[in-house]
Order: structure tokens, then sequence, then C-alpha cells
């Protein structure tokens, strides 16, 4: 996680040379980001259906071999085109692969009590990568070239990430343990039964074309366009607004890397607090980080101060962050079953639909209006429809969290009193 998600942030940092150097418009530019966002998109069910059918292991190496070629491959760029099919196509569809989308495949299979901190623990890995890589990254820039950065993390891609990723496994029950860590001869095989809150629900067989026909799949759908939305639009984009209001390339780089390095305790934590007060909730608090940011985007623009950026930088890293350590969980606790990496790529499908079309409509209606303004303040609102979408869903209706479980057995043992 560490490589496989900043190998592709990284382009945020590539972006500013790459238009220094050939003039392109920002909206043309960002949008080869926004473009890998769609091919990645399209095939998200497909790597689902291959985790469902071959495992992690399949997922991962493919993952590899295109993030990989791709990185190595944009060096020789002259051309947008070649922009879109190499940082777009092929370490877009890459990191659909290694990133949170391929994890969150498998990884909730192996947890069930502590699902959202033990999710949160593993894609902190991403913040300690951002304090390591970006800065490796920003310094190669500077000094050799955006094109020898780009090699540099291509050739560290296949040498990191093709060995380890061959000690993956789908579940625990393929090397004879069960979840959370317990022995296959564990007697607490029927315990996890006991957070179902709709047993009608939870009993259904769930294929992707009946999980296609209820509310729930739709609105899950639509929490995750809007959740990668706002993630991306503000990710792409803050590094040339702070250049644009006058910060150094310093400040820029730092605020990228701390963004991820703040995500590691808040990812944890975040996690930990969803296994106990449940995941509609941390949703709404993350959400709620994305907007502040946004609002301190706008509000830097009018006040070009370093405490904005602090609580542009906190509110985006502490908070937003803890969206990724219950994206595996909410969909997996709504429509567990068989068929689960079929439906979650699916969802990731409009997930990643939303990582697109950030980055696009904020570049576009910057050009448009030659002001990030509009386009942050549409942020602001996208991320109230986010929680929105997912109180919807209601994860916790189907599946109760560890630390709502004594309230589901005080309403069983009240109902069989009756």
């Amino acid at each position: 996680m560490a490589i496989g998600v900043n190998a592709r942030t990284a382009f945020s940092l590539f972006f500013p040379p790459i238009l220094s150097e050939f003039g392109w418009e920002r909206g043309i530019t960002a949008g080869a980001f926004s473009f890998g966002f769609v091919v990645s998109g399209a095939i998200s069910p497909l790597i689902g259906r291959l985790m469902d059918r071959a495992g992690p292991r399949a997922v991962m190496e493919l993952g590899v071999a295109l993030m990989g070629g791709g990185l190595l491959l944009a060096p020789l760029t002259t051309q947008p085109w070649h922009l879109y099919l190499t940082i777009g196509v092929m370490v877009g569809a890459g990191s659909v692969c290694l990133g949170y989308s391929g994890q969150s495949l498998f990884l909730p299979n192996w947890f069930i009590r502590r699902r959202g901190l033990a999710m949160g623990i593993a894609f902190a890995g991403v913040g300690i990568g951002s304090v390591t890589l970006l800065p490796w990254v920003q310094h190669m820039i500077e000094q050799t070239g955006w094109r020898t950065a780009c090699t540099a993390i291509g050739i560290l891609v296949l040498l990191v990430l093709a060995p380890i990723n061959l000690l993956v496994r789908k579940r625990p029950e393929d090397i004879g343990l069960e979840p959370d860590g317990g022995a296959a001869s564990s007697a607490t095989m029927a315990k996890p039964v006991s957070n179902i809150v709709d047993p009608v629900w939870a009993g259904i067989d769930w294929t992707l074309p009946r999980a296609l026909a209820t509310s729930r799949f739709w609105w899950i759908a639509l929490g995750y366009f809007c959740g990668l939305y706002i993630w991306y639009a503000v990710q792409v984009h803050q590094t040339k607004f702070l250049l644009d209001i006058g910060f150094s390339p310093s400040v820029g780089v730092w605020a990228l890397g701390v963004v991820s390095l703040l995500g590691i305790p808040g990812q944890i934590l975040l996690g930990h607090i969803s296994d106990r007060v449940g995941r509609e909730w941390i949703w709404t608090a993350s959400c709620a980080g994305f907007a502040i940011c946004f609002a301190a985007l706008i509000a830097l623009k009018y006040a070009p101060t370093l405490p904005l950026v602090y609580l542009m930088v906190f509110a985006q890293g502490a908070l937003g962050y803890g969206l990724t350590s219950i994206m595996g969980a909410v969909v997996l606790e709504i429509f567990q079953g068989r068929h689960y990496g079929s439906i979650f790529g699916t969802i990731m499908l409009a997930g990643l639909a939303g990582g697109a079309a950030g980055p696009w409509v904020t570049g576009f209606l910057h050009d448009l209006t030659g002001s990030y303004t509009l386009a942050f303040a549409i942020g602001i609102a996208v991320s109230l429809l986010s929680a929105i979408a997912i109180w919807r869903a209601g994860p916790g209706k189907i599946r109760a969290v560890a630390g709502r479980l004594h309230r589901l057995r005080s309403a069983l043992e009240a109902s069989s009193d009756r």
C-alpha cells in the first residue's frame, strides 16, 4: 500500500513540471489522471470477478505489471495521449489492483470483530509511503526532472511489489485459520452470526444481479462516487493551487506528504472507532473532514496563511482519509457472500468514476472561471451528499459492529421474553 498507492499519488508532483514543459491546459493535463479512473472503473467489475475466481495473487501481480509498465513508459511522453495511455490507463488500472480497491476485495475476509481497526492499520501504510516516497520523488524532480523520477518509481514497483504480493491469500481458511486469528478447530465459528441484525437480508445468496436490484447497492454506489470525487479533486489540484497563491514548492510537497502522514493515526483510530459506533458515523466524520478541507482552501485564496494550510491538511488527513478504513466493510456487511468480489468491484465502478470526475471537473471549472472557488464549493456539497448516501445504505441495519452487539443481544433477549 505504501508504494502502490503513492506511485499514483505522485502525479500531483509531476503535474506542475509537465504543465511547465508542454504548456498544456490544466484540464487536459489533469484529464490524464481522470481518464485513468474511467478506464480503471470500467475494469473494476472484471477485477472483482478475477478475485472471486483466481484470488488476490493474480490480481496483485496484474497490477504490478500494469503500474510498473506505465511508469516506465511515461517518460517517453511527447503528446497528451501518451500521458493518458501510461499514467492514465496503465498506472490507473494497476492502482485499482494494488490500492484500496484491490486490498478491500480480500482483506475484510480476515477480520470480523476488529475489521475496521485491521483495515485502518493496513491502509495506514499509505501514510508511511507518503512521508518517505513523495519527498524522495520531489527531490528527484528538482534535481533530475520528472522523467527520471517516474522511471525510478516504476523500477521500485517491479522490484518490491512483485515478490511480496506472492504472499497474500484470499481468506484465512486457505491456511487453516478462521477470521480474527482463530485456529480452524476453534469452537467460536458460529459467533460471527450473532452480529446479524436483519436475518432475512443476511440469508440471501447475494449475486451481482440480485444486488443491482436493491436500493442499498445504488446508495453505496452514490456514496462511493462522491467519496472518491472529493478525495481526488483535492489531492490532484492542491499542490498547484498552493503554488498559485504564493506558497513555495516545498510547502506544496510538505502538505501532500503530511496529509498522508496524518492519515496513519487517522485511519487506525477511525477504523477502531467504527468497530464501536458503526460505519455510518465514521463515513460522516470523514466527509466532514473533506468539507472542512475545501472550506479552508477557499479561505486560503483570500488569506494565504500557514494556519489555514495546517487546518486543510489536518482535516483532509486525520479525518478525510478515514473513508478507506471502512470502504470494504460497508459493502461486505451488506452483501457478504461468495460473490462479494464481483459486487464490490461493480460498486467501485461508480467510486472510480467519481475519482475520475473530481480532478477533471475541478480542472475544467478552473479553466472556465479562472479560479478554484466554485470547484471547491461544489466539493463541500458533494461531501454532504456522500454522507447522506451511506446512511441511506445503512450497513448497521444488516450487521452490527462489535461495539453494538450488546444492544443487539439485549433486543433479542427482550423479544424472546415477550
